[in-house]
């Protein structure tokens, strides 16, 4: 049976219109004689999204009940069984009730697809699990529902509901998308313009990135190497020079024609090592890169104008630009084509810019002697040997005199030093040879014979040949010496990159393995520490004729997996030092774990100071004025009235509450640093909380106003805690109020988190200090001793984290303070859970402006 296809609606935020499209597209489908049935659908009671049910077949839901709650999910037997062409699945990402066959709406659309069914089915951008701590960055709402990345990346067709950040926020504030109770809570929270602007981001970005690995895929599948102009992508190949500049801004200036262009600068390190690259300039460059845009990428190779164009038809690249060449003409004339000229003949169709630039061919130069004798360095020489000696002799015969002998001698020695200094050793001793027998044929009488008939000849002869060797001699030593000292400068300059990584930020470990795969142009790297998986970057193939796996021991502990090309032994000697820093960055991270399990200790250490200074200063009050009171009770000396008599049993019981509670709220913080506060979640009623605190508190609707929308869902928390935050924030805001202004308590749900907002019109607190409302044992100005211990905020924190839950401070529209008690919906689905001492390490504060 052929397998059905899977097409998703992908939305940036809920009210994009994701279930509308998908309800759209089904009616169009249907107009076209398809069989469509709509398996599940969530209108959310939008009239709009209901009215585009008409006309198209809707599977009854299935029903069931769970803790005394009915729930309805889709009904997959019976989609199963009527076995249409194609099904309307909504909310691909949802959890289904308790006892069904999957657990998740995704599974039961897989099913679907192995029947031959085709499904449309819709998701937001945050339930994709590699997004989900993102999206919580981004919105600080968490987010329990999430869809394995593999199911949507394995749809046949994914496509973006796109809708403008300020038309969303326009729809819901007239009613399109929540009721009204909720709008004012979802305006002000999740749907804030920056966030649903960088929610399309990430969506779009998401979906940009998918679309490029699928191009990569196929074009990898069906082995094409020429580009594809889907993107504009410019890369800058720089070589530390002066030009480099000038090379990168004309590249960002090709790549910024083009939307969604992209600049990428490379430089490659050659085995014999950088010869004209200074490192100051090719950091100010890769500093430039960044600055621009782009991304800066530093690869090894033996052959440059080979690397390069590897390396632009590896990132598909469009265009490539490089600079002229700095050398003179004599010097080209001298060494051949430069890396240009190589480079434009193997670009095949990658567009190729040789930018002019105010370094080329500055000056006449000679070429430089330092460098390897390689093997075209001493055919030169041999070359100039053959074809200057003829040319020389001619000249020298022409112009012979009987008194020119000695000239002719040094001209021959002249040339003998020239062959030494281009060739080496062997090319100067066959041109010092062929220059004493030249000498000795043309020059020395007898004439137009080779005889030795004086030993000084003979002795001239050697000294040719003595020459010839010691002026060799030094050219390969000076050569050898400029050879290590150019590879040393690249493989510095390697790891200078490699530790730039690190110091500019990122993460030391994963930083190295990704380097050190870019640097050796390997195809993957992975990283095994006491043998596990720690790190992989790039993708690791396994070992064959072109894709040798090599290791590299990191340390006692630890191995470097490389897989791709083959390592000359130089690079492994310098993957030895790099193996030598991820040892180190290994043992950093250890410590760094010590370090952080170490600070819950400071962290203990310094509540207990400040419990001993609290002691000290807030308690001695409640304690000295309990101590007289029963101490007058008790004296004989004064003869008591009754009024007195109860006057100081008064006190004495206000003050001993007062110590009790005191005590209370200190072992409360106590049990909340030290993890040991037990916590038991459940279904609570915002109403039956807050009710209870005031009656605690003792105030009513004269001094607190209640607005709780109808239909509001119960909270997952512990009853007891939360009406001890409840009852903290709230006396807090009473506390504060002016005569006559009451405090305002209300709440709303949105994207499955519950907020309780308890809102006053106090002086507030300035906003660069509401950090310091939750930092134990203090309060803001401390300069009354009648408010306690100042941990009214610390434990309502504390308590509120506990339950997974947050507390914060907002500005009240108007002026004062609002505190914001956000806590998960309680999900039937989820049931009901039990968690013990969930609010280790948590540091909760302060009351409000006390």
């Amino acid at each position: 049976m052929k397998r059905g296809r899977l097409r998703v609606l992908l939305g940036a935020a809920p009210g994009v219109g994701k279930t509308y499209a998908m309800l759209e597209e089904g009616r169009r489908l249907h107009a076209e004689g398809k069989d469509v049935v709509v398996a599940v659908v969530e209108t959310h009671d939008r009239a709009a999204t209901a009215a585009m049910l008409e006309g198209l077949e809707v599977v009854p839901r299935l029903v069931r009940r769970h803790r005394g709650i009915e729930l309805t999910d889709l009904d997959l037997d019976a989609v199963l069984e009527r076995a249409p062409a194609i099904a309307l699945v909504d909310e691909l990402a949802h959890t289904n009730a308790p006892g069904l066959a999957h657990d998740k709406r995704w599974q039961d659309v897989q099913a679907l697809l192995d029947a031959g069914i085709d499904v449309i089915s819709t998701v937001n951008i945050q339930h994709i699990e590699s997004l989900n701590d993102v999206v919580q960055q981004i919105t600080g709402v968490p987010q329990r529902e999430t869809l394995p990345d593999s199911v949507l990346r394995a749809a046949d067709q994914v496509e973006v509901i796109d809708l403008a950040p300020q038309s969303l926020r326009d729809r819901l504030a007239e009613g399109h998308v929540y009721p009204a109770a909720r709008i004012d809570a979802a305006l002000s929270n999740y749907f804030r313009l920056g966030n649903l602007t960088a929610l399309r981001e990430l969506a779009l970005l998401w979906l940009a990135d998918e679309v490029d690995t699928a191009l990569k895929t196929y074009r990898a599948e069906h082995g094409i190497d020429s580009k594809w102009e889907a993107r504009e992508r410019v890369v800058v190949a720089l070589t530390g020079g002066p030009e480099g500049e000038t090379l990168l801004r004309r590249g960002a200036r090709i790549a910024g024609r083009a939307a969604g262009g992209e600049l990428l600068a490379v430089h490659v390190i050659s085995q014999d090592g950088l010869r004209s690259a200074h490192p100051g300039a090719l950091a100010a460059q890769r500093a430039l890169v960044e600055k621009l845009g782009g991304s800066y990428h530093q690869l090894v190779g033996d052959d440059v104008p080979t690397a390069l164009v590897e390396f632009a038809r590896a990132s598909n690249a469009t265009q490539l630009v490089i600079g002229v060449s700095r050398r003179t003409r004599l010097k080209a004339a001298f060494s051949g084509p430069g890396i240009g000229t190589t480079v434009v003949r193997e670009s095949g169709d990658i567009d190729v810019h040789v930018v002019t630039h105010s370094a080329a061919g500055e000056r006449m130069r000679l070429p430089r002697i330092a460098g390897a004798l390689s093997l075209r360095r001493r055919l030169a020489g041999l070359g100039l040997a053959v074809v200057g000696g003829p040319l020389l002799t001619a000249l020298l015969v022409a112009t012979h005199s009987a008194e020119s002998i000695t000239s002719e001698v040094l001209s021959y020695q002249l040339l003998v030093i020239v062959v030494a200094l281009v060739g080496g050793l062997w090319p100067a001793l066959f041109a010092a040879l062929l220059s004493g027998l030249t000498l000795d044929y043309f020059f020395v009488n007898p004439l137009y014979t080779v005889t030795i008939a004086e030993p000084a000849h003979a002795l001239a002869l050697v000294l040719y040949l003595a020459n010839a060797g010691v002026v060799s001699y030094v050219v390969d030593l000076a050569a050898r010496r400029s050879r290590s000292a150019q590879r040393a400068a690249g493989e510095s300059e390697l790891l200078a990159t490699v530790a730039g990584s690190v110091l500019r930020g990122e993460d030391a470990v994963p930083a190295l393995v990704a380097r050190t795969r870019e640097a050796f142009n390997l195809t993957g790297v992975r990283l095994f520490a006491d043998g596990k998986l720690l790190y992989s970057d790039g993708s690791p193939a396994e070992a064959g004729p072109d894709t040798p796996l090599a290791t590299v021991p990191v340390g006692t502990r630890g191995t470097l997996e490389l897989s791709g090309r083959d390592l000359a032994a130089s690079e492994r000697r310098l993957l030895g030092v790099i193996a030598t820093q991820l040892d180190a960055a290994l043992e950093h991270s250890d410590l760094a774990e010590t370090a952080s399990a170490i600070g819950p200790l400071a962290e203990a250490d310094r509540m207990r100071s400040a419990l001993l200074a609290a002691v000290g200063h807030d308690l001695r009050r409640p304690l000295s004025a309990a101590t007289a009171a029963v101490s007058g009770l008790r004296s004989t000396e004064v003869t008591l009235s009754p009024a007195d008599r109860e006057e100081l049993f008064a006190t004495a019981e206000e003050s001993l509450e007062s110590l009790a509670a005191l005590i209370t709220n200190l072992l409360d913080v106590s049990r909340v640093q030290a993890g040991a506060l037990a916590v038991s979640l459940g279904p609570v009623d915002a109403a039956e909380v807050v009710l209870p605190a005031l009656d605690e508190l003792g105030d009513g609707p004269d001094t607190v106003e209640l607005d709780f929308p109808a239909g509001l869902p119960p909270m997952l928390a512990d009853a007891g805690l939360l009406q001890r935050v409840v009852v903290n924030v709230l006396a807090n805001g009473i506390r504060f109020s002016p005569p006559g202004e009451r405090v305002l308590v209300t709440a709303s749900e949105f994207g499955g988190v519950v907020e309780l907002r308890i809102m006053d019109r106090g002086p507030g607190i300035p906003a660069d200090r509401r950090d310091e409302v939750f930092l134990p044992f203090q309060r803001l100005g401390d300069t009354d001793n009648l408010t306690g211990l100042g941990l009214g905020l610390a434990l309502a924190k504390g308590f509120t984290e506990g339950m997974g839950g947050r507390l914060e401070a907002e500005d009240t529209p108007g002026g004062g303070l609002t505190m914001v008690i956000a806590l998960p919906a309680f999900d039937p689905a989820a049931g009901e859970t039990v968690a013990t001492g969930t609010a280790a390490g948590t540091a909760a504060g302060t009351d409000e402006e006390t």
